[in-house]
């Protein structure tokens, strides 16, 4: 048995790349930790422990894991490295073989991370303890807080959606989540510590409910009765589980944002087939008309996925009209990148990548076409802003209900605070709307 007192005042820097649900859990690795007496390290402070949670969602975002797991061996000389997430789950050998990896943790253990630790003895190579992705089944909670104001609360994870261009059931295994109860406790934690924002993190978080028996729309009324939170927002959310009785609990709702997040992926029916996803454009078009008829000021950003194989010019300039002809605020907007073993590489047509690059640039400059249209609209409206942290002397940043970035001179007094502003003019980089808080 290891002598857990070799812990004790040691200290620990964590790394999270990819989604906000890496960033909760890296929160919960950190606490896990700190009760066996791991602090975090203060700035400049070189580190015994370092956790990398990581991402694979593209090739890029391996690739970037990679350098930065070399980056921080370097920075932090002798330290005991901990790599785990996603490219570590899907690629372990490969993470055990870079330089100054020590121990490489799969989805099912990285919430579990004490008990694989020895006594943080360097190795010559990584110790890979992981499962396959079938037999990922826990689910662990956790709710971390930014360095702003918001917090996020893990509602669920895994997928079985299995889409043709997507890794992430491989790396996150089949859908789960936590429990209403044990959810609404957490809230009100982050109430009591003085959390005023919680955004619902997840994989698939419409799928809620598949491990317990419960529902979506009954987890959105259980945490709309927390005292304390001022607002909730949905992350995103697969637009065949979005249901209209969600959409009319938000409008009429206490706490919930005016603020929804849909992966449309393609504008093209053609593409979305090849994609394998679970609905068509006139589903997607519906969802919309019926968020802006119930919620006419709703903040809609939308996923979007161009040059994926067999995505044709036709088939682009399909996305392009349908997107054109509906009702959103802005795009998020990604490159298809090849993963391994995904259905999408039995698709003949590739898309070259200057095309790509050229098809992302039109849907961008759509995007930011959208994003000052709906800003413009609720110029001289009042609307209720939570303020950010910021350096003094420095305007400070927020965002109203429906996500419209703000900014205002500074005033300690209203960090992490609601406060009614008029919307006003754009600053100068057109970011965001310039007011005085009263």
């Amino acid at each position: 048995m290891i002598d857990q007192s070799i812990f004790q005042n040691k200290t620990a820097a964590y790394y999270t790349l990819g989604c906000k649900l890496n960033f909760a859990e890296t929160s919960t690795i950190g606490k896990s930790l700190a009760e066996h007496g791991v602090r975090k390290t203060r700035p400049g402070e070189k580190a015994d422990i370092c956790v990398i949670n990581t991402c694979s969602v593209t090739e890029l975002a391996d690739k970037k894991c990679r350098q930065v797991i070399r980056r921080i061996s370097k920075q932090h000389p002798g330290a005991f490295m901990i790599v785990t997430g996603c490219y570590a789950q899907l690629k372990p050998e490969e993470v055990a073989h870079i330089e100054g990896v020590d121990l490489v943790l799969g989805t099912e253990q990285k919430l579990d991370i004490f008990q694989y630790l020895d006594d943080l003895t360097k190795k010559e190579k990584g110790t890979v303890i992981s499962s396959s992705s079938k037999d990922i089944r826990a689910f662990s909670p956790s709710c971390s807080a930014d360095d702003r104001t918001r917090h996020f609360l893990k509602v669920q994870d895994g997928c079985d959606y299995y889409c043709s261009y997507c890794t992430i059931p491989f790396a996150r295994g089949r859908s789960r989540n936590g429990n209403i109860a044990s959810l609404v406790e957490q809230a009100k934690e982050v109430a009591a510590k003085g959390g005023k924002e919680i955004v619902l993190t997840g994989v698939n978080i419409g799928d809620f409910g598949k491990s317990t028996g419960e529902s979506f729309i009954d987890l959105l009324k259980a945490l709309d009765e927390v005292e304390g939170i001022a607002r909730y927002r949905i992350s995103s959310i697969e637009p065949n589980l979005i249901t209209d009785e969600a959409i009319d609990f938000v409008a009429k709702s206490k706490r919930f944002a005016p603020h929804f997040h849909i992966p449309l992926q393609s504008g093209s029916d053609s593409v979305l087939k090849l994609m394998r996803r679970r609905y068509d454009t006139a589903l997607f078009r519906h969802k919309i008309e019926k968020i802006k008829e119930v919620i006419p000021h709703a903040f809609i950003g939308v996923d979007v996925i161009v040059g994926t194989r067999g995505e044709t010019d036709e088939l682009f300039e399909e996305t392009l009209r349908f997107i054109e002809s509906i009702d959103i605020s802005q795009l998020h907007v990604f490159s298809y990148s090849e993963r391994p073993g995904t259905q999408a590489l039995n698709i003949e047509y590739k898309v070259d990548p200057k095309v790509k690059h050229r098809r992302s640039q039109a849907l961008l400059d759509l995007s930011e076409k959208k994003r000052i249209a709906f800003y413009e609209a609720h110029q001289g409206e009042k609307a209720i802003v939570l303020f950010e942290h910021t350096r003094k002397g420095e305007m400070m940043q927020g965002f109203t209900e429906n996500y419209i970035r703000v900014e205002a001179p500074y005033d300690k007094a209203l960090i992490n605070e609601t406060q009614e502003v008029v919307l006003g003019i754009w600053n100068e980089s057109q970011s965001a709307l310039v007011t005085k808080a009263r």
